[in-house]
């Protein structure tokens, strides 16, 4: 019995193993898709900056000229300016934190601090899993595998000592 229960930690192990490896190539192709993003935010907002200094105006004074504006379509799109501005400035706050990201898994802590939920919807819809061959990748793949292995040996060592148990107090009662 105990010969089986090795075989499955071990097995079970190894998905966890290949499963925790996943996390890296997520952060990566997440942060393919955050420098696609920020890239289209600063064109926008260079296009809104051009036609502010064209008009003589500030960024900032342009788009609060939108969204003071009574006509609701160009309000909205004040407001939509806006936005993409904050956004940009927090995705561009995350691409920092991950070129600065050095330590093993750094950059999948550096995701999942502070993800964009757009691009994490994105990313999740088109993520393709990749065998690991990053430090990255080897190092949570084995933490993966030790953190499955372990709980299977932890569960299968609980098991036994409750199965032993048992004899002792039946032939206690008898």
């Amino acid at each position: 019995m105990f010969r089986i229960v090795r075989i499955l930690g071990l097995a079970l192990g190894l998905i966890g193993g290949a499963l925790a490896a996943q996390a890296p190539e997520f952060a990566q192709q997440y942060a393919q898709r955050l420098g696609g993003a920020a890239d289209e935010l600063r064109r926008q907002i260079a296009t809104l900056e051009a036609d502010a200094r064209a008009n003589g105006t500030s960024r900032d004074e342009a788009v609060a000229k939108l969204r003071a504006n009574p006509d609701d379509l160009v309000a909205r799109r004040g407001a939509a300016a806006e936005a993409d501005i904050a956004r940009l400035a927090r995705l561009s706050a995350q691409q920092q934190a991950l070129t600065e990201a050095s330590s093993p898994l750094g950059r999948t802590v550096a995701v999942i601090r502070d993800p964009d939920p757009a691009i994490v919807g994105a990313t999740l819809g088109a993520y393709q899993p990749a065998v690991p061959t990053t430090a990255d990748g080897l190092t949570a793949g084995l933490l993966g595998f030790l953190a499955s292995w372990g709980l299977v040996r932890v569960a299968a060592d609980l098991g036994r000592s409750v199965l032993r148990r048992r004899p002792r107090e039946t032939a206690r009662a008898a």
